[in-house]
């Protein structure tokens, strides 16, 4: 059986707050706009529905390819999220800096090292935040 837009964004919310957590997604939510529905939407149904969903490849990979790609873009705001997703997807700490190590072969040492830097931080941040 097919499954329809309301399954994949059903399955996609539930796969959303498995890997950010219910407090990320809740802020995401409450912050939604008219203007912005639609586009929320899309990444809903196209990020957590279909790819993340999708078996083929674990989450602790896939956590280690989004991390990959977006400093390889340049798109740096969206790490720290993903660095902290890594605590429910299975991701260590050595497998960011794996994943940085490609990026800073393939598509340059700044690009690399500005995401490790703040890759540094954010993990700080989480070991503080389960002393606390």
């Amino acid at each position: 059986m097919a499954k329809t837009t309301a399954d994949i964004f059903e399955q996609g919310m539930k796969t959303r707050r498995g890997i950010l957590g219910d407090a990320h997604v809740d802020r995401a939510e409450a912050a939604k706009t008219d203007f912005d529905l639609p586009f929320q939407n899309l990444i809903i149904e196209g990020a957590w529905g279909s790819v993340w969903s999708d078996p083929a490849i674990s989450r602790r990979e896939r956590s280690m390819l989004t991390l990959a790609l977006l400093a390889a873009m340049g798109n740096f705001e969206e790490i720290p999220m993903h660095v902290r997703a890594t605590a429910r997807t299975g991701a260590s700490a050595r497998d960011i800096q794996q994943a940085f190590q490609h990026v800073a072969i393939y598509c340059g040492v700044p690009k690399a090292n500005h995401a490790l830097k703040l890759a540094g931080t954010t993990l700080a941040e989480m070991t503080s935040d389960t002393h606390d």
